[in-house]
């Protein structure tokens, strides 16, 4: 269950800034999460609920934005989303595609008073 280091790292990061910004009191943190990435959303729900006690973060939203994995072919430049785990190009049938989108994990932004 990775999902409680990545939470502990970013509500450290939350914590932080908010006090830098003189925030005594997170309402919402927006969480931006890839497909691929792998961390689980209910996990990262859970550990959000656990490790925000006693901290500016208690009882804030967590709102979670799931991005679906998006390739690019690199013999035809054609951008798509892979179904399962073949990443053939639908256009030319290649199975040589870079990742465009959907390996991201990072707090977009976070609201408070």
């Amino acid at each position: 269950m990775h999902e409680l280091s990545l939470i502990h790292a970013l509500i450290d990061t939350v914590v932080q800034s908010a006090r830098e910004n003189g925030i005594t009191k997170v309402t919402k943190v927006k969480l931006v999460v890839g497909e691929s990435h792998g961390a689980l959303p209910d996990a990262l729900q859970f550990a959000f609920d656990i490790l925000t006690v006693d901290t500016v973060c208690a009882g804030a939203e967590l709102a979670i934005e799931k991005n679906a994995l998006l390739l690019k072919c690199r013999e035809c430049a054609r951008e798509f989303h892979p179904e399962g785990y073949l990443f053939c190009c639908p256009g030319c049938g290649v199975s040589n595609a870079a990742l465009v989108k959907g390996n991201e994990l990072y707090v977009e932004y976070f609201e408070g008073e």
